[in-house]
């Protein structure tokens, strides 16, 4: 049977089963090297009064905070693209 990807896509190359994640929006059981990981910075403090204190030499902490999403998810929130067949087999460009 054909196939889209050479990943089939997932990401477990050989090393059998995986184990199973939420997604944060539907909540469907999906396999974890499949999911697609989203990881944000978040604060306590709003920007502005964290620049402020930071200028003073304020420590600020801040949590990472850790979703993963389905892959329709995914496309639903924009966090991956639709690409064409000949686009497909390229690794996109990481934005930093």
């Amino acid at each position: 049977m054909p196939f889209k990807r050479k990943s089939r896509g997932r990401s477990k190359g050989g090393k059998g089963s995986s184990g199973t994640v939420q997604c944060a929006m539907c909540g469907q059981q999906v396999p974890r090297d499949k999911a697609k990981k989203v990881t944000r910075r978040s604060s306590l403090v709003d920007a502005q009064l964290a620049r402020e204190l930071r200028q003073k030499g304020t420590y600020m902490g801040s949590w990472i905070d850790t979703k993963y999403y389905c892959v329709s998810c995914a496309v639903h929130r924009g966090i991956v693209k639709v690409r064409a067949r000949d686009e497909r087999r390229m690794r996109p460009r990481r934005r930093f």
